[in-house]
Formats: C-alpha cells, structure tokens, sequence
C-alpha cells in the first residue's frame, strides 16, 4: 500500500469517532437555553439521515444537509431526498450554501471507501436537488470535498483534498474549488504535500480563510485566499500528538475564529482537547477553552467541529464530549465566547432511540437575526438533531 493511502487511512481514523461502550443509564441533561427541535429522517434506522452543515438565505429558508436534506420554512421541518446519497455512510454532503429559496449549492462525497471515490456537488432549483457539473479530473484522481462557503451567487469556495497521480506516485494536497456564477474550477496547492482541508469561510472576495491538518507532522494547517492567490499562514499547534483544526468563521478581517481539538502525548488518540484559534489580523494564537472534565482529564474527551460567530462578543463552537473510559456516552458540547473568555453552555441530548446509550454530535451552526441560533448534527449516531436557542 502507498504511504499515502497509509496517511489518509490513519487520520480518517483519528477523525471518525469511536463506537462507544453502552452505558447503564442516560444521565439527566442539565437545563439549557437550547431545545431539541422535532425533526424529519428521511430513512429509518439502520439507515443514515445526519447532518453536517447548515446554511440560512432568511428566518423562512433554511438547509441543513448531510447523510439527508432537511428544509425550514420558518415554522417546520421537511426532509429531501439527495441524488446519490445512501445514508449508509459511503455518500453524504458536507456542505451547503443557501443563497435564495430558489439558489442552494451542497457539496461533498461519494463512494466514500469504496474502489472509485469522488466528490459530488449538487444544486437545489428551488423544487428539487440534482447533481451539477464539477470541475474536471484526472480519471485516476480522487477529489474530496469538506466544506462550502459563498460571498455571492458568482463567488463561492469548497476546499478538501485531493489524491493524485504525479509521476506515477500518488500524492495528497489541498483542494480548492470556485464557482464564478456559471462553472467551477479547481485549485491543487502542490507546494503543500500531505494537508487535508476541513473548513473554510468567506469574510469577502479578498478575504477567505481555510483550515485542516498538516498530515505529515500532525500539525494544525491554514490557508488565505487574497483575492488572487491562496498561502500558507503559520498557527499553533499544542499538542504533542494530533492538532486538528475543523471549523473556521470570522466576525471582522482581523476577528476569525478555528476550532477543532488537540491530544497532548505523541502517538496517543485520547483525551482530545478542545482547541480554540483566533486571527487577529496578524497572526493566530491558542485561545484557553475549557473541557468537559477538566483540563487534566485522562478519560473523557472534547472535540469542537464547527463555530459561528454572531459579533466579537458572541460566537459559538460545538462539537462533542465523549466519557472514553467511563459511561460510553457521546453528548453534545457547546462553548460560548462573550468577548472576554470561552464557557460551557449546557446542551440537551435527545436520544431518541435508545435507553441506556447517548450518541449525539453537533457540527454546524447559524445564526438568524433576533438572536435565533440554530446548530445541527446527528441524533443517536443516525438521526437528524437540531438544536434551538432563541434570545440569544
């Protein structure tokens, strides 16, 4: 087996969380200003309906997407069904960008660990979803898309990965890919050999930042686009071990925010810490965050997978705590930043299908106006999960 697929074989690892062990009991959730929204699957269990991203054109017209589609009209939730997505976990979008009732873009994978891999991109017309033209590919490459973000109808970004063929050896670099409004064109950066792309976020034409890893030494990777090129911007790494970086939102050019987690010891997969970045127009710096027990805790774990950013003195990061050694459950988490440090905000499980096991994780977020936050993720380790925080 090439190195490479060695490389990508262990951080899909890494990344995926484990199964955990069944509890005894379900603990009772603390109170929260969060609720869990009823929401749609569009397959039943043992089918796959999560959700990975989420995007808002208004307070009427929302997608959240993933394993399923699911729309709000402002008053309830309707599921779509996704051209090529299975919900067995080889297809999903992991990304979306709702631009108008009428104008919604999703990309991600299919045949994910299968023999011919691909990146998918789709549109929704406004009646249904349908699968659009990408930009072309070697027959041999195996493109792979993480994340979306829009300026407008004629700017928008996804980054992920991509393998390709280079003298015969196969190589992984970053991807990026443009939509100008009517075609998309892809960007291999091959002066960065072994990062993998997971967020990105468009503050302007001239301003886009994404995130990743730094395969090769486990360290955490970020990129700015300038308008005209993308380049490399040094960040920490705290951890020893892996320092991932998943998610990335900014308020203002030099207010951007990354979060992912880090694991302190070489060669060790556990406890994962949160691990908060912030971009103050010149550089990143670590931001302390806490952890759901404590910050020496050598069994349970903390990763935060998306962020959104409302002003400079409110912006939210979630993911999930995971009791490794202890009940098995994995349970939401979600940190809030009021303009002078990170705290752990309760939030609700809904565990809706078993009794004694939670397996709940959040990924992305919105914000409305008035104060309306939305995240989404998946439920039990298949169900759509929405959570709702108004006043906010």
């Amino acid at each position: 087996m090439p190195k490479v697929f060695l490389l990508i074989a262990v951080i899909s690892a890494t990344i995926l969380a484990s199964k955990p062990v069944y509890a005894q009991t379900a603990p009772r959730p603390a109170s929260s200003i969060f609720k869990v929204v009823p929401t749609p699957n569009i397959r039943a269990f043992p089918f796959h309906s999560d959700l990975s991203a989420v995007s808002a054109s208004s307070a009427t017209d929302m997608w959240a997407v993933g394993e399923s589609a699911i729309h709000f009209d402002g008053a309830k939730w309707t599921a779509f069904a996704l051209p090529d997505i299975a919900g067995d976990l080889t297809s999903g979008l992991t990304g979306v960008a709702d631009l108008a009732p009428n104008n919604v873009w999703g990309v991600g994978n299919i045949n994910t660990g299968q023999q011919n891999p691909n990146q998918i991109i789709e549109h929704f017309d406004g009646v249904k979803w349908s699968v659009s033209p990408g930009p072309t590919f070697k027959s041999s490459d195996q493109p792979d898309l993480n994340a979306l973000t829009a300026v407008s109808a004629s700017d928008m970004w996804a980054t992920g990965s991509i393998l390709t063929l280079i003298g015969g050896t196969q190589f992984a670099f970053p991807l990026f890919e443009h939509f100008d409004g009517t075609a998309w064109t892809a960007t291999l950066d091959e002066s960065n050999l072994d990062c993998f792309m997971f967020g990105v976020s468009a503050l302007a034409t001239n301003d886009v930042w994404a995130v990743g890893t730094l395969g090769a030494i486990a360290g955490t990777f970020t990129e700015h686009y300038d308008g005209t090129t993308w380049s490399v911007a040094t960040s920490p790494s705290p951890g020893g071990g892996q320092n991932i970086l998943f998610a990335v939102t900014g308020a203002a050019s030099n207010d951007v925010w990354a979060v992912g987690f880090y694991v302190t010891a070489q060669n060790q997969d556990r406890p994962r810490k949160t691990l908060i970045e912030h971009w103050d127009g010149t550089s990143w710096k670590v931001v302390p965050s806490p952890n759901v027990g404590g910050p020496n805790t050598q069994t349970i774990s903390n990763e935060l997978r998306g962020v959104t950013a409302i002003s400079a003195n409110d912006v939210w990061a979630f993911g999930d705590t995971n009791a490794f050694l202890g009940s098995g459950n994995i349970t939401n988490l979600v940190l809030h930043w009021d303009g002078t440090s990170w705290k752990i905000v309760p939030s609700p499980s809904p565990n809706p299908r078993h009794v004694q096991l939670i397996d709940d994780v959040l990924h992305a977020g919105v914000a409305l106006p008035q104060g309306n936050l939305f995240l989404v993720g998946v439920a039990d380790g298949f169900g759509t999960m929405v959570l709702n925080a108004t006043g906010q």
